[in-house]
């Protein structure tokens, strides 16, 4: 009988298996939940974005043929933006409603535009107190504020 013993060789494991490559699976998987992330903050910028456009386009659809109605008009929409996000401004009125609009924007209103704001309510239509350039001066704070605000 021959010695068949020189010919064994010591056993040797193969190397562990690594983490490394990630298979294709788990790509698919990464890129899923980034993209799902992705369309959610895109929603969530066009529900922001149309609102702040959704309220321009109302101002500017105000006629500024009766200047005491259209004051009533923003003062409305400034109002209706106040409900949505500021809940605690939403009852004031007079010289508080003129301080807090101030107070979230860059601009101040001027003092005519302020007093158009606060007296249109009660002020009758016919009236010719304010000018026309009054009522521009308050649309334009008007969409400066939503721009901040929105």
């Amino acid at each position: 009988m021959q010695d068949n013993l020189p010919e064994l060789r010591d056993i040797h494991l193969p190397d562990g298996v690594s983490a490394f490559p990630i298979a294709n699976g788990w790509w698919l998987l990464l890129a899923g939940i980034v993209l799902l992330f992705l369309s959610v903050q895109f929603v969530l910028y066009l529900r922001r974005y149309s609102k702040a456009r959704y309220a321009l386009k109302l101002l500017q659809e105000i006629s500024a043929e009766n200047v005491v109605l259209a004051a009533k008009e923003m003062s409305e929409i400034l109002r209706r933006i106040c409900v949505f996000k500021y809940k605690e401004a939403a009852a004031m009125l007079g010289t508080d409603w003129i301080a807090f609009l101030n107070q979230k924007s860059k601009t101040p209103l001027n003092e005519t535009s302020a007093e158009l704001l606060i007296n249109a309510p009660y002020i009758p239509q016919e009236s010719r107190t304010y000018t026309v350039q009054d009522l521009e001066n308050l649309r334009l704070f008007c969409q400066k504020w939503i721009g901040e605000n929105l």
